[in-house]
Order: C-alpha cells, then sequence, then structure tokens
C-alpha cells in the first residue's frame, strides 16, 4: 500500500513493531568528523546510525580480509609493525621523506592507499575495510603529522567504524600523540530548532498509518511527532524536548531504519512527562511510549537508543565512561524523583537484555517489571505497542499494574517457589519424602533424600564402606539411582569385587572366605560386569597428588550432568589434601568445605555420603562412637542433615559377631526418618546386609 505528498509517491511504513529497531551505539553521536569531499549528506549535520564500535582507539580494532594480517600483533589487536625497523639516533630534517616513505609502506600492509596522502593534512580515503558501502564514500579519515613519522585513522561510516594506528619507528612519541589528538574532534552539543531542521507537522497519510497502530492524533501532537522531507519519501520525526526546548530529534524511514542528528545531547523520549512523578515507566521505542499514553500513562520515557544483543559480563562503568547509557545519567535527577521504576521493554531477548542493564545502573530495590500477555494460545506480544493493538488498553493497563518486583540475585519470596512447595505437597517431584534404604528396621530412621549431606562414622572395621556398597545396591535395585564413587581406599579391583559379590548375592573366588559357596559363573560374571559400567563411574586421582574436595566436587558435577548420577560417595575424609592457609583454622577449614560440599548436593540434588574417621579414642571399651568424636572439628555433626554410626559388634559374650548397628544420631529433615538404632547381620561371603530381628 502507498500513500501521497505533495511531489512525492510515498510507501506506507510497516505496521510491524518499532521493537526491531537498528541498534544505535551512543559514542557515534560525538565523534564525526565532515569531509570535505565526502558526498554530501541528506540532511545537514545528520548522522545515520547504523550498529558501531566505540571510540577510536590507538591500536587496529579489525583487519580488513581483502588484504594479508600485518606482521606484528600487539595487546590483541594489529597494526603495521615497528618492530624490524631500527630507530636512527638522529632523524635529519632532508630524512623526513624517507621516514613518511616508511611510514607508508606500513599502511599499504594494513590496505591503506597513500598515493595523496600528505604529511600535516586529514587526507580522505576509501576505507579498505568496507569499501565506502553502498555509495562508495571516502570515509576513512587518517590524520599523518608534519614529519611523517605516524598515523593515525579511523572510518566514519555507521558500519564500519574500523580504527587503527602505527608508527614509521618504534618510540616516535610526539608524533603520534599528535596524529592521536587530531583525530579525535572536541564534543561540542548543538543547539536545534524546528525551522532548521525543517520539519512539519503530520501528513494525514501518516496520521492514518499511526491510528492504524491505536495511537491518536491527540497523542502525536502532545508528544510532538512530526515529520520531515528525505529525498523522495517522508520520514517520521520523534523530538527529544526537556522543558519543552527540543534536544535531539530521531528519525525513521521506511525501511524502519533509524538515526538521530548527531553531537546532541542524550536524553530519555518524553523526558518533560515523568518531572515529578513517583512511578516512572522506562519502555524501548518511541512507539511504545505512545502506546502508554493511549492506556493512561503519560509517565512513561523511551530510551533512544534501542536494546543491546545481551548483558554486559563487565562492570558498569563509572557514569563519565558510560556512553551507551549516556541518557540514564544525563536524566538521573528526574529518575532520583521516582520511588518506583517501572521496566517495560521488549519481551525478545535484547528487550531483556536491556531491562538488566537499566535496572543495574538504577538499582534494582526500586525497579520492576513487567511480563507482556498472551496474543494468542501460544505467543507473547512483545512489547506494548502489540499489547495495544492486539488486546487492546484494558489489557495493556492490566500488566503494568500487574508489574512484579524486579528479583535481586539471592533476594526471594515465598511465592517464587510456589511451583516446588505445590509438587512437594502433592508429592510429585519423586523421593518426597526419601528413599527407603532397603532394610525395612532401618526405613523408619533413615531415608534418602536428594540433596542432603550424610556423615557416615565408626571406629576402624567396623563395616562403614560396606555397608555404604549394600546401601547403594539397594538404592540402584530400588530406584535405579546412579552413583560417583570417590573412594580412595579401596583398589579399583576389590571394590568391583565386592559390589558383584552383594550385586550377584555370589562369592567372587572359591576361597576360603567363599566356605562351601560357589562362586559367581563367567555368565554371571559378565552380567555384573554390565551393571558395573551401567550403575557406578570413579573418581580417582592417578598420579601420587592428593585430590582435593574442589577437584572431586567438580568432577561429580561432570558426572551428574554427564551420566545423570543422583549419589556421590566421598570415601574417607582423611585421605583428601586438606592444606590450607596459615590464618585458618581447622574447625574453620572444615565449615567451608562442608559448605562447599552441601551447596553442590543442593544445587544438582545430588546426596552425599561423606566417610569420617573418628579420632582416636582414649580407654575405648569397646562401645559405638558418636559423632562428636570424629577427628577435626564438631561441624562434621552441625553441618550434616544426617549422621550415622557404623558399629560393629565385637565381643562373642556380647552377640553375635556378624551383628552390625546402625545408629542413627542426627536426622535434620523429620520427614525422612528420626534417631534410633536398627541392626543388621552382615553375611562375610557376600557382604550382603539382612534385617537382624535377634536381641
Amino acid at each position: 500500500m502507498r500513500f501521497r505528498y505533495p511531489h512525492a509517491v510515498i510507501p506506507l511504513l510497516s505496521s510491524s513493531s518499532s521493537s526491531n529497531f537498528f541498534t544505535m551505539n551512543t559514542q557515534t553521536l560525538f565523534y564525526s568528523i565532515p569531509f570535505s569531499n565526502l558526498k554530501k549528506p541528506l540532511f545537514p549535520q545528520t548522522h545515520r546510525f547504523q550498529p558501531k564500535r566505540g571510540i577510536f582507539t590507538v591500536f587496529c580494532a579489525k583487519r580488513s580480509s581483502k588484504y594479508p594480517p600485518p606482521p606484528l600483533k600487539t595487546n590483541g589487536y594489529h597494526g603495521a609493525s615497528t618492530a624490524n625497523v631500527p630507530r636512527p639516533v638522529h632523524l635529519e630534517e632532508n630524512n623526513v621523506e624517507m621516514q613518511f616513505a616508511i611510514l607508508k609502506k606500513k599502511l599499504e600492509i594494513v590496505g591503506i592507499e597513500t598515493g595523496i596522502c600528505v604529511p600535516g593534512q586529514y587526507n580522505h580515503l576509501l576505507c579498505p575495510k568496507c569499501q565506502g558501502g553502498d555509495t562508495v564514500e571516502k570515509s576513512l579519515s587518517i590524520y599523518i603529522p608534519p614529519d611523517g613519522g605516524s598515523a593515525a585513522w579511523v572510518c566514519f561510516r555507521g558500519k564500519c567504524g574500523w580504527k587503527g594506528s602505527t608508527q614509521a619507528f618504534a618510540g616516535s612519541s610526539s608524533s603520534y600523540s599528535t596524529a592521536m589528538n587530531q583525530l579525535i574532534p572536541a564534543k561540542k552539543k548543538r543547539q536545534l530548532n524546528e525551522e532548521d531542521l525543517q520539519l512539519e507537522p503530520l501528513c494525514n497519510e501518516l496520521v492514518a498509518y499511526f491510528s492504524e497502530r491505536l495511537i491518536s492524533n491527540e497523542t502525536l501532537q502532545r508528544n510532538g511527532v512530526m515529520q520531515r522531507k528525505y529525498d523522495d519519501q517522508i520520514v517520521i520525526a520523534f523530538t527529544y524536548r526537556r522543558d519543552r526546548a527540543l534536544i535531539s530529534c530521531k528519525y525513521r524511514d521506511i525501511n524502519k531504519n533509524f538515526w538521530q542528528e548527531a553531537n546532541t545531547e542524550k536524553i530519555f523520549y518524553g523526558l518533560d512527562d515523568i518531572v515529578g512523578e513517583s512511578d516512572v515507566i522506562i519502555v524501548e521505542g518511541e512507539m511504545d511510549k505512545l502506546a502508554m499514553e493511549e492506556a493512561g500513562f503519560r509517565n512513561c520515557v523511551s530510551v533512544p537508543d534501542g536494546a543491546p544483543p545481551s548483558v554486559s559480563s563487565k562492570e558498569v562503568p563509572p557514569e563519565e565512561k558510560d556512553a551507551k547509557y549516556q541518557y540514564l545519567w544525563n536524566c538521573k535527577d528526574e529518575l532520583k524523583q521516582a520511588s518506583r521504576i517501572i521496566i517495560a521493554t521488549d519481551g525478545d531477548a535484547p528487550g531483556q537484555a536491556l531491562a538488566e542493564e537499566l535496572a543495574r545502573r538504577i538499582g534494582k530495590e526500586k525497579c520492576w517489571r513487567v511480563r507482556w500477555p498472551k496474543k494468542g494460545k501460544s505467543d507473547d506480544c512483545k512489547d506494548a505497542n502489540e499489547v495495544l493493538m492486539y488486546l487492546g488498553p484494558d489489557a495493556l493497563k492490566e500488566a503494568i499494574e500487574n508489574a512484579e518486583l524486579y528479583p535481586i540475585r539471592g533476594l526471594f519470596n515465598f511465592r517464587d517457589y510456589f511451583d516446588e512447595i505445590d509438587a512437594y505437597y502433592h508429592q510429585t517431584l519423586g523421593y518426597d519424602t526419601g528413599l527407603p534404604s532397603g532394610w525395612n528396621n532401618l526405613n523408619g530412621l533413615y531415608n534418602v533424600v536428594p540433596g542432603e549431606l550424610t556423615i557416615v562414622t565408626g571406629v576402624p572395621n567396623s563395616g562403614k564402606s560396606e555397608w555404604i556398597d549394600a546401601l547403594l545396591c539397594n538404592l540402584n535395585q530400588s530406584a535405579g539411582w546412579k552413583f560417583a564413587l570417590c573412594s580412595m581406599e579401596n583398589k579399583v579391583r576389590e571394590h568391583a569385587r565386592k559390589l558383584l559379590e552383594k550385586h550377584m548375592k555370589k562369592p567372587f573366588f572359591n576361597s576360603r572366605y567363599a566356605e562351601d559357596v560357589k562362586r559367581m559363573s563367567l555368565e554371571e560374571y559378565e552380567q555384573g560386569k554390565v551393571w558395573l559400567s551401567d550403575t557406578f563411574y570413579l573418581i580417582r586421582c592417578e598420579d601420587d597428588a592428593l585430590p582435593n574436595i574442589k577437584w572431586v566436587l567438580d568432577l561429580a558435577k561432570a558426572a551428574v550432568l554427564r551420566y545423570g548420577v543422583r549419589g556421590l560417595v566421598i570415601d574417607p575424609y582423611n585421605e583428601l589434601d586438606h592444606q590450607r592457609s596459615p590464618n585458618q583454622t581447622e574447625t574453620e577449614y572444615v565449615s567451608q568445605m562442608l559448605t562447599m560440599i552441601k551447596r553442590f548436593a543442593q544445587h544438582h540434588g545430588c546426596h552425599v555420603w561423606f566417610v569420617a574417621h573418628p579420632r582416636q579414642l582414649q580407654n575405648w571399651n569397646g562401645g559405638a562412637p558418636n559423632l562428636y568424636d570424629i577427628s577435626g572439628s564438631a561441624h562434621f555433626i552441625n553441618k550434616c542433615d544426617n549422621g550415622i554410626v557404623i558399629h560393629r559388634n565385637r565381643d562373642p559374650e556380647a552377640g553375635p559377631i556378624d551383628q552390625v548397628k546402625v545408629c542413627v544420631r542426627k536426622v535434620r529433615n523429620k520427614v525422612a526418618g528420626t534417631i534410633g538404632e536398627a541392626t543388621l547381620s552382615y553375611n562375610r561371603i557376600t557382604g550382603e546386609y539382612y534385617e537382624d530381628d535377634r536381641q
């Protein structure tokens, strides 16, 4: 569809969302140099915006693919090498030509044609990087000082921005500084008025275009939306004002290209509308600002430069260096008056990145965010104008009124976890009250809950490791769990034998310990090997160094993510490397270590069994130790979720010597168990444990 304007036929502007604006870089505003031999701009002092690099730096930011790379790389950027040319002790005046000749050769290496270059002047050339774009404009500005000893250049095309510098000889700092200073122009803000910009009221066709997007003529007039002639078409002009004075102007053409007046102050669009307001709404585009007014919200502003592709991984720079978001700092007085900032940027990834960047600078504690409603069965509206067009002003008003507190990392409300709590209540998470141990007389005391830490202790040769192995076999049989084993006291072959005997319920060898029980067959052994391979993953340090807890947890994380491991065994504590800083006590170290283990368990939903030996007991009478006897720190009992003591009877007069007591000394989660003791019988031939009803 097309509409007519006097003396021109203009295609109708697309009705798609304004969020498709080109991303604009505020740094571009401040550094444009008029070239006498450039193509005449379509508007006086108007700078077309396309994505562009930052301001000029001293090294090449990117080389042209048309030319080979220069011979030297410096600080990650490339430029012509200065390393192979020795610097003369004295440079006579008649040697300037020789110095300039060397410089020209280096410029030619990076693709810069130097035929018309003259020292002491700006030289405007065709950029080897972008080749001047579609218009083949000579957008590369290069300055060479009078001595011909250095050069600095920058391409001022919005889509290019190639820049760099080089020197004829290493160390010619004064010449180099001169070139750099000459290229960086002074920042001077322009004073604008509507007459000089040739702004006009909107024609009927553009008013109709906005009407199709449900923006009224009254809203357009109040927000100073105008138009301007641009060759054979008309462009929309969004006027940026402070105290009603024209500060800047942003244009949009039929292809949804955006650009702004160069060398103007960066401010919000609609800034006057938020003066003195307690609630301020920030949107991503001018069309969204207009849509907000149609829903009854005049206390709204739009950012001038669109959204970044992603959130920066760097810290927020200081105000004077925060070029991309300079409009925030320029409008900080107006924002300070507000007690609540409602961020209503687009719902796509760049829009959410913009929301995060704004909140980082404003302060998340005073920010709220908007979730856009669905426009169909599955698709969400992308921005305020889409909500207005598809669902109407009431839906847009409701979305703003239902804005949520902006999330602050580490600060939550219970409602943030209601989905998880609901699943816990309805017992749909899986193993909500713990996985049974496999022994009925122990199930009332101890059940295995994902994400918890169980400390297991007992005097040497009590069967701590054997009992844990039997427990793992039970969990695998009942729930199919897989496990990571960091068992440093066991040889791999011995550990495999113990696990296979428990699983196959037969001895590995026809040996004395097997008595008259026949060993597992070769077929059973091969089946057992498959089970071992599918169920257990070993964490072992193959060199002489002792592993530390971070190394173990990093490998356990890999096992969780790669193999779906649900349990981790670390056996025992004293086989790990426990080096600590001189000013850290053992108690502090143990506390820190156990915190790391618990965070791993909770984050990955992985149950951890940690075996810790008791310290040497004085005057031991043969009874079971307690958790406070563990060597190292009382934190073993303080920080664990479950504490278990394994104790084997050694006195035939006190009872059967195959009798093992599982003493549950601590259970943090009453849903999973309680304190008490269960007696098991140990089968020495197969390593299995059975319920023992003998008293």
